[in-house]
């Protein structure tokens, strides 16, 4: 299950051009490890904070799926949220993840100077020390795969500049894509 926010919501994309959409082409034409097949489910929803995350997961695992790929934070990042308080919705996601026995790929977001630089240390700390605290996968950066400069990233964004076209997306996929794979494998191992 993607469970994020309007970056894997698929805000402004048709369905298919979406995260979850192009997630599941890459992964039918990159294979599953064993090649198990692999339904996603989509529990993104476009807006949600870390705490909207933090009270709506109950409701998310009633569809019971087996792992997380858990993308928020950067409304708490547009909105200036202490990254105190990000660091505990997360830290409670986290925490009945495992409870739960799920696995998660935990994905971030790397805060600019917007709100100075002790505010930055703070937020670009909470998702590798969660990963490592929690043991789950990382990927550091949901933008990680789009060109560095602003500038360069024009082709790849909506007109908001802010979200990812379908081109964007295609880029932050097959950036995730093999981090997904190892996902699935891990949930294969925690059944063995």
């Amino acid at each position: 299950m993607a469970f994020g926010d309007s970056l894997t919501a698929g805000y402004g994309l048709t369905r298919e051009n979406g995260f979850v959409a192009q997630l599941s082409v890459w992964l039918q034409e990159n294979g599953t490890p064993g090649g198990v097949p692999v339904r996603l489910l989509n529990g993104s929803v476009s807006g949600s904070t870390t705490a909207g995350g933090a009270r709506r997961l109950g409701w998310a695992l009633d569809d019971a799926p087996d792992a997380l790929i858990v993308e928020l934070g950067g409304n708490d990042l547009l909105r200036g949220v202490d990254p105190g308080e990000t660091r505990a919705n997360l830290e409670k996601i986290l925490t009945t993840a495992a409870q739960e026995g799920i696995e998660v790929l935990l994905v971030g977001l790397i805060a600019k100077d917007n709100y100075g630089p002790d505010y930055r240390t703070a937020f670009n700390a909470i998702y590798p020390e969660l990963a490592e605290k929690y043991g789950t996968l990382l990927e550091l950066d949901f933008f990680g795969a789009l060109p560095a400069s602003k500038a360069d990233q024009v082709p790849y964004l909506q007109g908001d500049g802010t979200h990812p076209n379908a081109m964007g997306i295609a880029l932050v996929v097959a950036d995730l894509g093999p981090k997904v794979q190892e996902l699935i494998g891990e949930v294969l191992q925690d059944r063995d």
